[in-house]
């Protein structure tokens, strides 16, 4: 039997030593020497750091001195983001922590239409054998605090936004017996959208589930349900369990809120009490966010802004008289009036606008072109006007120069014109080249962008190639309405089909287009071309050169928030502030109004007036597109205002112009501008809409009482678009665009007649300047006019199909309109601005 031999044997003395037939090394990877350098290369310190950024250098060191002192460096920075993040813990928590301690707000929002409030908040409170001191606020012993409930009406939408805005903590309760229903659904798409501190979830009657063991699959799936609106829920809590309710307690009690970020910015406090003194409203609370300072305005809700007579201090009743401090004085908390903050010089007051005084100068100095733009001979066309009459003697005739000559050797050329001509050759003596001014990407010709276009200025004159003989007959009129009326019936049936043009207008034969289109003007690019504002100043609002200015945002914000800083009554401070009532403010009409729910302090000069940018995304869920100028509700931060705001592409341009946007269609985002008070940093906005066939009337006429129109006022309305504010502009310029189409009568090469855009010769003469498109993709200019209908000749940059359609684009700027305050009742506040 053959077996393999392992080994095999020499002959000779060692041969009875076996020698391995194979051998396989221990590994494949073998270690060169390290190259010893005292400098790193470029590719080898990129390698080492993989695009991170390290907060402090963790270099090698040489010594072990210095690797001591990096072991130690380390350390030490360590303790101290350690440090610093307690203590910030620490100064959140300071607001609640003692018995003078601020009340932790909780709002119970029930998103189903079974789900009682008062029996949950009692369920809670017996968890924890709390005591309750007033309405829906309650003392916790075991947990040394104080707790404020906020219970508002489901029905009454902007109620639940306007506790949610001032929580700092939210339960929404779910029913384990019924879904969701739509408002409730709305609700939460609401509350997400404006911003919302900690969130704890509950669910309302699951011990009436049966059988029993049916119910964690009813929590499994309220929990799938909230998540899909706050991914971070670990838990749905049973509302029937004591132990449950005790945790949520435990909960609310210990764990410091998030905040919401817009509103930690500012200072603001929930009224707990509002009371009359004579004609002075005094509201009370308990200071939160910043510093209250009674130099600057406050917002509240429906009632309006307010300047601030004075802040008192106002310990809650039975507590300990502990000392209020402020950086100027402490005063003893058991005196009668403590004053802690009245206000200086620096005082905001309550003009919106800037005053006339300051305008009257610019008003003065407005050049005569402006104020006489109708008068022009021809269209304007970026900055300047093209075929003015008063220079034609001015210009240059085309030199005679020899064929294929540049332009910078015509400019040299000094031979005669004794030629025959046969190799001499027109060339126009301009020396400027077009050029694109940032290289961007062409939008297309009826933006102004034209690819591959080597067409000369319209300027320039040459004889037509058409026979001398060719005569031009003017039609009747009345055959001449026939064929307009059977082209544009064609033409509207194709735009049925395909809408490639939404900006096209038609004009009737009996129009003058002078003065139907005085206002409009040319852009050779929509991006670039510059936009002279001078010839709008006639034809813009009254209060546009009173509004605020802001030379650079993004400093004058952070100055203003830096300001918050200092001084004022400190966050933690139970106060009572005097309100003063301003012009057209009475005391019999602010009662009448429901008592609002929180006070904010505004920003430095964020009631001023300003061109407000705001970005709105129309939510895919609103099916019909949305109409500018159309009257819509934005709430933004402590604000709620109708406004008619126009839509404008979004995106930066060189120039700052900006194509007007007739319709936001679903699921698209635009830039929504309007007149209005001036918000700093990047705040949430909402916007709503009322249902269609529930206009205001009817619910007044339907309404019992003021909660009835309330709540059907509110609940009415439908969340169509959100968005954030963007840095305001007063020089962010809005151009609306419309574009005249002709039809190409006669082609021949690349000489066209058109007929259809313009019906007589003075508009062809006064348009020529305007350069012309196809909508597939030919480029030209007006030649000359033919008769007196309006039809002209023009010359392009290639043949032009018959099937093909030529247009003209012009622009005029267009003026946001002024927004005015919200009410409950229907009605809004302030002052319209009109614009023409």
């Amino acid at each position: 039997m053959a077996s393999a031999v392992p080994f095999r044997f020499k002959a000779g003395p060692s041969a009875m030593t076996p020698i391995a037939d194979h051998h396989h090394r221990s590994t494949t990877k073998s270690s060169n020497k390290s190259f010893k350098t005292r400098h790193a290369t470029k590719s080898a310190l990129k390698e080492k750091s993989k695009g991170k950024v390290e907060q402090f250098e963790r270099s090698a060191r040489k010594t072990a001195h210095q690797q001591m002192m990096s072991k130690i460096d380390r350390r030490n920075h360590a303790r101290q983001l350690k440090q610093n993040k307690l203590g910030e813990r620490k100064a959140e928590a300071s607001v609640f922590a003692g018995k003078d301690g601020a009340p932790r707000i909780v709002a119970v929002v029930g998103l189903c239409s079974d789900v009682k409030g008062d029996e949950i908040i009692a369920q809670m409170n017996g968890s924890v054998e709390a005591e309750e001191s007033g309405t829906h606020s309650v003392e916790v012993p075991r947990f040394k605090t104080r707790m404020q409930y906020l219970l508002p009406d489901r029905t009454d939408l902007f109620a639940v936004l306007d506790a949610c805005r001032v929580a700092d903590y939210v339960l929404f309760v779910l029913s384990a017996q019924e879904e969701v229903d739509e408002l409730g659904e709305q609700m939460l798409r609401c509350v997400e959208s404006q911003g919302i501190s900690t969130v704890l979830t509950g669910a309302y009657g699951l011990d009436l589930v049966e059988p029993a063991k049916k119910r964690p699959d009813v929590l499994k799936s309220l929990k799938s349900f909230i998540n899909h609106f706050f991914a971070a829920q670990e838990k749905v809590h049973d509302l029937s369990s004591r132990q449950d309710c005790s945790n949520i307690m435990r909960s609310l009690c210990s764990t410091s809120p998030k905040g919401i970020r817009w509103r930690e910015d500012r200072s603001w406090m929930y009224v707990e009490d509002v009371r009359w003194d004579s004609e002075q409203p005094i509201v009370t609370g308990t200071v939160r966010g910043r510093s209250l300072k009674a130099d600057r305005l406050v917002e509240m809700g429906e009632w309006g802004t307010f300047q601030i007579e004075k802040i008192v201090a106002a310990p809650a009743e039975g507590r300990s008289s502990k000392r209020v401090k402020t950086d100027e004085m402490a005063v003893d908390a058991e005196g009668t009036v403590n004053v802690l903050e009245q206000p200086s010089e620096d005082q905001d007051d309550l003009a919106e606008l800037a005053p006339e005084e300051t305008t009257m100068d610019d008003v003065l100095s407005m050049p005569a072109a402006s104020m006489a733009a109708s008068e022009r001979k021809h269209v304007l066309l970026d900055d300047h006007q093209y075929f003015d009459e008063d220079r034609e003697d001015e210009l240059d005739a085309p030199k005679r120069v020899p064929r294929g000559t540049s332009k910078y050797q015509a400019a040299w050329y000094l031979g005669d014109n004794s030629d025959s001509g046969s190799d001499m050759e027109d060339i126009d003596q301009d020396l400027d080249e077009d050029m694109d001014m940032d290289g961007a990407a062409p939008l297309g010709p009826a933006d102004g962008h034209f690819d591959d276009m080597k067409m000369g200025e319209p300027t320039e004159g040459a004889p037509t190639t058409y026979a001398q003989s060719e005569f031009f007959p003017d039609a009747a009129p009345e055959d001449e309405a026939e064929q307009i009326a059977a082209y544009r019936k064609q033409r509207r049936d194709d735009a049925e089909e395909d809408r490639e043009f939404p900006d096209e207008i038609e004009l009737e034969p009996n129009v003058n287009a002078r003065e139907r289109l005085a206002r409009y003007r040319g852009l050779k690019s929509l991006r670039t071309s510059a936009w002279e504002t001078e010839a709008d100043r006639l034809y813009e609002p009254e209060e546009w050169s009173r509004l605020l200015e802001i030379a650079d945002h993004k400093s004058a914000k952070n100055r203003v928030l830096k300001e918050t800083l200092f001084g004022g009554v400190k966050a933690g401070t139970r106060v009572s502030v005097h309100l003063r009532l301003g012009s057209g403010q009475t005391a019999v009409e602010l009662q009448a109004l429901s008592a609002p729910t929180a006070v904010f302090s505004l920003l430095k000069h964020e009631h001023k007036r300003t061109s407000v940018n705001t970005s709105m995304s129309l939510s895919s869920e609103y099916g019909a597109p949305l109409k500018s100028k159309e009257e819509i509700i934005m709430q933004c931060g402590p604000r709620r205002m109708v406004i008619n705001p126009l839509f404008s592409q979004a995106g930066n341009t060189p120039n700052n112009v900006h194509k007007f946007d007739r319709y936001l269609h679903p699921g698209r985002t635009a830039v929504a501008t309007f007149i209005g008070p001036l918000t700093w940093g990047s705040v949430p906005c909402l916007y709503f809409k009322r249902r269609s066939g529930t206009p205001v009337d009817a619910i007044e006429d339907l309404a019992q009482d003021l909660k009835a129109a309330t709540t059907s006022a509110t609940s009415s309305l439908d969340l169509i678009a959100t968005g954030t504010t963007l840095p305001p502009s007063t020089n962010r310029i809005i151009a609306k665009r419309i574009i005249l189409t002709g039809h190409p009568y006669k082609i021949h090469k690349k000489l066209v007649t058109v007929r259809y855009m313009f019906f007589s010769d003075e508009d062809v003469e006064y348009f020529k300047a305007l350069q012309l498109w196809t909508k597939r993709g030919r480029s030209g200019f007006v030649k000359e006019t033919l008769g007196t209908h309006g039809y002209f000749k023009a010359t392009f940059d290639g043949k032009v199909s018959p099937l093909d359609a030529v247009a003209v684009s012009l622009y005029k700027r267009v003026w946001p309109r002024g927004a005015r305050a919200w009410r409950r009742d229907g009605n809004v506040g302030g002052d319209d601005v009109v614009i023409s």
